[in-house]
């Protein structure tokens, strides 16, 4: 029936390419031999359903299904052969070039476990195939546990952007340690419910910095979040000393417009009734749905530092948000390694700075030092790792500040 069966004794076939014509992958063809060496076979689109079925397939452990942007037009069959593969239990690794972020959308949704662009980086795909073929029973099992909390769908959250104006200035130490703080606010009684949502699909690192596994389960919410329930939504969350829920940046890099504004306000609203206090780590970049996480947010952080970087982007960003008429007021700006009380030098800089930008500085973080940043590379937070460091001082009294303007909020409206 095919070229694999006819070529490979069944026994010995684990893999197979799919695709229009797999010769114009060459790059494929290098790197599968390179990893299985004549255990793979290959498949054309129109022929792989239909060997999905037959007993030379019994053996298979994953598609590597590689299409460009001439085979969209055939996407309803490909995503077919996607389906046929999760419905036996084959895995599947999407290789794509020029392919349309909602053509990649959708077939991540139909199933597809691993994403990888077309020219293959070095080694990307003997990486892919290593996690697929040989990860440990146990970290399946752990990544598999449920989350500690039950969906209520009951909660009404207060929503925290944290945002940085260049790279560097400390928006995901802040926004993974704010988050922390809030989970621990109460000293005596029952805990708010906390969540951090890590929106930096392509870099986030929040769950490096609270040394937590990344899992599929996160592209596949993010890849339906039409059919997204309460229950879905827990269970794609990891957590942290059984504190911090976290919803971890994909495992691999994904695009950013993988999720639009529809995607991203059922997820935020999810979030928001489920829990107490929602912390979104942003990406750098400006996206299609940040108005929508700006407008939705009780108070957006901005992070930025006393360099021209920093000021030359907050300038550009709100010329931006003028001129569309959206709520700049919003941002509060958190100057980072902030200069100390006696630095009166650095204070007048601060000062002249926010002047210039025609912004007020609402929040100085001082320097924690070298300290920082090899506690983040351990994994854990500032409490845990460095309580007496000041930038976890400072921070800890934000989040007790919030928390206590939270509370009078609510006893108000009560």
């Amino acid at each position: 029936m095919t070229n694999a069966a006819a070529q490979i004794d069944s026994s010995e076939l684990i893999a197979c390419t799919v695709s229009r014509d797999v010769q114009i992958f060459d790059l494929l063809i290098e790197d599968m031999e390179t990893a299985l060496g004549e255990r793979w076979g290959d498949l054309r689109f129109d022929e792989a359903a239909a060997f999905l079925g037959q007993p030379e397939a019994a053996e298979l452990q994953f598609l590597a299904v590689a299409m460009d942007a001439e085979d969209e037009e055939d996407i309803d069959q490909i995503a077919g052969v996607v389906r046929a593969a999760k419905e036996h239990g084959i895995k599947v690794i999407l290789i794509t070039e020029d392919v349309r972020p909602a053509t990649l959308h959708r077939l991540l949704r139909d199933g597809g476990d691993e994403f990888v662009p077309y020219p293959l980086p070095e080694n990307e795909l003997g990486l892919v195939i290593d996690r697929i073929m040989h990860a440990p029973a146990e970290a399946v099992e752990l990544a598999d546990k449920p989350p500690t909390l039950k969906p209520t769908g009951t909660h009404s959250a207060v929503v925290i952007a944290v945002h940085g104006m260049a790279g560097g200035t400390g928006a995901t130490t802040f926004g993974v340690n704010l988050a922390w703080e809030l989970a621990n606010v109460i000293k005596k009684g029952d805990q708010p419910r906390v969540c951090l949502l890590d929106l930096d699909l392509q870099y986030g690192s929040t769950s490096t910095y609270l040394d937590l596994p990344r899992r599929e389960a996160v592209t596949e919410l993010l890849s339906a979040t039409d059919v997204m329930d309460s229950t879905a939504f827990m269970q794609a969350l990891v957590t942290y000393d059984q504190k911090l829920h976290v919803l971890t940046a994909p495992s691999d890099m994904v695009p950013l417009d993988l999720i639009g504004p529809d995607d991203v306000s059922r997820l935020l609203e999810m979030a928001r009734t489920n829990f107490d206090y929602v912390v979104i780590d942003m990406p750098a970049t400006m996206v299609e749905w940040s108005q929508t996480v700006l407008e939705a947010a009780h108070v957006y952080f901005a992070t930025l530092q006393l360099d021209m970087r920093s000021a030359q982007n907050t300038l550009r960003l709100k010329r931006i948000l003028q001129s569309e008429d959206l709520p700049f007021e919003k941002l509060q700006f958190i100057m980072n390694k902030a200069p100390g009380f006696t630095d009166l030098s650095g204070k007048a800089r601060v000062k002249r700075m926010a002047d210039s930008l025609g912004i007020s500085i609402a929040v100085m973080m001082p320097d924690g030092g070298k300290q920082v940043s090899q506690i983040c590379d351990h994994g854990t937070p500032l409490a845990v790792g460095a309580p007496k460091n000041p930038l976890r001082k400072e921070i800890a009294k934000l989040a007790g500040s919030i928390h206590a303007l939270n509370q009078a909020d609510v006893a108000e409206a009560s």
